[in-house]
């Protein structure tokens, strides 16, 4: 019988030792994030996503979490858009892959992430960033500060901030777009975290993601032309959108965490003349989150959130002949929040 063949293991066979070179700190989501890279590469994928961004605080002593990006061996990459994430979770770690391209685990009690990626998919900033640096942060964020995750855009006035809930196509980045020209605080386009007991909201306001086709209803040519200049990114599902920089044009990003103050669920349909705003009660309300929120209704402090929730004035936003009706709607709900 043959005899296995054995070798002595490296020193470090997985990395613990060495410090890696670059470094960047934010705080993003209510927590202090040190992201800690192997590459000036992936540096700058933090850069992209994290900076100069306002600081918003949740409690006054901020948890600090660390997310290590490193770059794995050059074997057999893929030369084409890396294949979509997939997710697991076992024993108190969330894990992401995306095929052999890349992975993410992150473990939610140690406050910290790891991020591998191969260089070949470094030619794919937007997925590195969107699918698993973003990965990382929200759910680090999200279970090791027990805030609610919910897939929304949030604005705000004053402290005050709107929930806006829709489903692909409803016209939410929309609406968004011209609540920021118009004006309004800007938190975060479609991923917001919550506190379930006070209903304070925090996101990250970096990006907004509009179709093309949404800027004929800008009334400013300049603008127009001045977003159309916009990268492009392809989302998974094939739709095409201009990825908009809102730290590079002076707009207002809210800089404290919003209470809210209502949910709005937006509508494709028509008013047809009648009011944008159509009101919900609050079993309708419920019945509503739970539904768009799949997600969020698994985790940790969701029926703390509802109990909160339904005392708060909740509509239907339904579509008028121009996005800033809408954003006249939102402007008066903000103006005088009334809480059930």
């Amino acid at each position: 019988m043959p005899r296995a063949v054995t070798s002595e293991p490296a020193a470090d066979p997985f990395g613990e030792r060495g410090a890696l070179p670059f470094a960047a700190r934010a705080r993003l989501l209510g927590a202090d994030f040190h992201f800690r890279c192997e590459s000036a590469a992936l540096l700058n994928v933090v850069r992209a996503a994290y900076a100069a961004l306002p600081s918003v605080r949740l409690a006054r002593h901020a948890p600090r979490f660390t997310v290590s990006l490193t770059l794995l061996p050059a074997q057999g990459e893929a030369r084409g858009a890396p294949p979509l994430v997939a997710a697991r979770a076992a024993s108190g770690l969330v894990c992401g892959s995306v095929g052999g391209s890349g992975w993410v685990a992150v473990a939610p009690e140690r406050c910290a992430a790891v991020i591998a990626v191969r260089r070949a998919l470094l030619r794919f900033p937007y997925h590195v960033r969107y699918e698993l640096l973003e990965f990382a942060v929200y759910v680090l964020a999200a279970r090791a500060q027990r805030l609610v995750p919910l897939h929304a855009a949030c604005v705000a006035r004053r402290g005050a901030g709107v929930l806006l809930i829709g489903e692909s196509g409803a016209g939410k980045s929309t609406i968004a777009l011209h609540s920021l020209l118009g004006g309004l605080d800007f938190l975060a386009e479609d991923s917001v975290l919550v506190e379930p007991a006070d209903l304070r909201a925090t996101g990250v306001a970096n990006f907004l993601h509009v179709r093309p086709d949404s800027l004929r209803f800008l009334r400013d040519p300049g603008e127009a032309a001045r977003i159309r200049r916009a990268p492009r990114i392809r989302r998974r599902s094939g739709v095409e959108k201009l990825e908009i920089d809102l730290r590079r044009a002076g707009h207002r990003l809210t800089r404290r965490a919003p209470r809210l103050c209502a949910v709005v669920f937006v509508s494709p349909r028509a008013a047809d003349g009648g009011s944008l705003l159509r009101p919900l009660g609050a079993a309708d309300l419920v019945r509503r989150l739970s539904a768009s929120q799949p997600y969020a209704a698994g985790q940790a402090g969701w029926k703390t959130f509802l109990t909160r929730a339904r005392r708060l004035p909740a509509y239907e936003l339904r579509r008028g002949s121009h996005p800033g009706d809408a954003v006249d709607a939102l402007r008066l709900l903000l103006r005088s929040p009334k809480r059930r």
